[in-house]
């Protein structure tokens, strides 16, 4: 049965860059509680995603959007030893740090796509992390470029994001462009005490 949760009711409604970072500070504290509380399932299927088409499980990976580092326990959990996190909250990466899985954890600017070519990694997940309520469709593009050679990014989908088509569309194109290859588009469960579910798209950079 889902519970109430304020901060999760009201996230769709909060306008990007400086009101997006307050919101997820002030939201920190109770976030994984939220979560838990509605039964949130999207890191476990991302990561196990990423696993399954990632071979080297020691190549350094990126938790973009990593928020309070419940994707990257999942992460962790799925075998993966180097993972990097970035957030444009310093609340949210306060507790990512407490969960002592990630190498590096920085701050990002949510005005800013995500660029980080100079890293380079060999996977790249963003779970619950582009669409409505969170980072913008650029970040696709951003994610994609900043993969090494022959490296695979994972992100979901939830059902309000996939209401607005230029987050899919931003996938398709980079499909089409010849930048990547499709792996895999799976639906399934978001955060089932609410009914929200989300689609799971993994892709690999040529």
């Amino acid at each position: 049965m889902a519970k109430q949760s304020a901060y999760l009711d009201n996230i769709y409604s909060v306008d990007g860059g400086e009101e997006m970072r307050q919101y997820y500070d002030d939201w920190a504290e109770s976030y994984d509680v939220d979560l838990h509380d509605n039964d949130y399932r999207t890191p476990q299927r991302c990561a196990a995603a990423l696993a399954a088409h990632l071979a080297d499980k020691t190549a350094p990976v990126l938790d973009f959007a990593c928020g309070t580092g419940i994707s990257g326990v999942a992460l962790a959990r799925a075998g993966f030893t180097v993972i990097d996190g970035t957030d444009i909250s310093e609340g949210m990466l306060a507790k990512a740090r407490e969960k002592g899985v990630y190498r590096d954890l920085w701050m990002c600017s949510p005005d800013a796509p995500l660029d980080a070519a100079e890293r380079r990694y060999a996977g790249i997940a963003a779970v619950g992390a582009i669409g409505a309520g969170a980072a913008p469709a650029e970040n696709i593009d951003g994610a994609i470029a900043s993969l090494t050679p022959g490296g695979v990014f994972v992100v979901s989908l939830n059902d309000h994001t996939l209401e607005d088509p230029q987050f899919e569309a931003r996938l398709e194109r980079a499909v089409k462009d010849g930048r990547v290859e499709k792996l895999m588009a799976e639906d399934g469960p978001h955060l089932p005490a609410i009914g929200l579910g989300a689609r799971v798209w993994g892709v690999r950079r040529l």
